[in-house]
């Protein structure tokens, strides 16, 4: 089946545009010109990416953003007016796959868009991660390894199904913090403490140096697909 694209988007006239060349290049879309409806279509239908305005009424785009990114992993391309760099900054810490500013082409945001679905094919519409012979579910919140189920606390799996997005990139510590401790009061050596917890965890399964460390960075789940 074609992936399907949720258009999060206020203006009418740029989703539009949006939506007629995703079409064109076989891509079924869904519209949403607000970010409650947005969360609701996500949750509802599941698209397989999620094109995301930040300035959206009633819930703006980086409360959107924050809870996609609890949800699971589903790829977000953030399509804004905003083009300072720490907006881009702020949107690539959150879990944003990438950044678009407008005006754009529309050619180019459908080649952003391939290539963001090209890098995370390791997620299924299911909301399942194949990375190695670790299978990650993020609708039943589960990890499986050929050695069974894998017992993870809350922040342990939002590490490991965060990274997996994306598994050979290096994430800081700060963007970990953001994306999965959400709220928190947490300080960098806190997410190496749960980094560490997890990586035995993984180790006890058969499944050894997942994550893994990269000095003076931060963290990579693996360093090939």
């Amino acid at each position: 089946m074609n992936p399907l694209a949720l258009i999060a988007e206020d203006d009418k006239d740029i989703a539009d545009i949006i939506r007629a060349y995703l079409e064109r290049e076989g891509f079924r879309t869904v519209q949403a010109s607000d970010g409650r409806t947005a969360l609701d279509v996500h949750l509802a239908l599941k698209p397989d990416i999620l094109l995301l305005d930040i300035s959206m009424p009633l819930v703006d785009g980086w409360d959107v953003l924050a809870e996609i990114r609890r949800r699971g992993g589903t790829p977000v391309v953030v399509i804004t007016a905003l083009d300072q760099d720490i907006d881009k900054l702020q949107a690539l810490r959150v879990g944003a796959d990438d950044y678009v500013v407008k005006p754009f082409n529309p050619v180019e945001v459908v080649a952003r868009i391939k290539a963001v679905l090209r890098r995370t094919t390791g997620m299924g519409r299911d909301g399942l991660f194949r990375i190695g012979q670790v299978e990650i579910d993020t609708a039943a919140h589960m990890v499986r390894t050929l050695a069974g189920d894998l017992p993870l606390t809350l922040t342990e799996f939002r590490l490991l199904a965060h990274m997996a997005r994306n598994p050979t990139r290096v994430f800081s510590r700060g963007e970990l913090v953001d994306a999965c401790l959400p709220g928190s009061d947490a300080l960098d050596r806190t997410v190496d403490s749960h980094i560490s917890k997890l990586r035995r965890k993984l180790e006890q399964a058969g499944v050894p140096g997942m994550p893994e460390g990269v000095r003076g960075v931060g963290y990579r789940l693996a360093s090939r697909p």
